[in-house]
């Protein structure tokens, strides 16, 4: 088996058997998740092509904690 590179995306089964994603940081900590769970391994990649395609996505900053 191949070692997996971090940083890096993993899809996992969950145990209701939905296909979930996790993005884990080059110190195997993970700093991002799908939230949800999703039947179809598909629709899960899908959620990880619309992070991947938010890179360069606008920043904001608010002291505001209710924002």
């Amino acid at each position: 088996m191949a070692t997996r590179p971090f940083p890096s995306f993993l899809i996992y089964k969950d145990n209701a058997g939905e296909y979930r994603w996790r993005y884990q940081a080059s110190n195997s900590l993970v700093i991002a998740d799908s939230g949800e769970g999703y039947v179809n391994k598909a629709d899960c990649q899908h959620g990880i092509d619309l992070v991947k395609a938010s890179y360069d996505s606008n920043v904001w900053v608010t002291t505001d904690a209710k924002s």
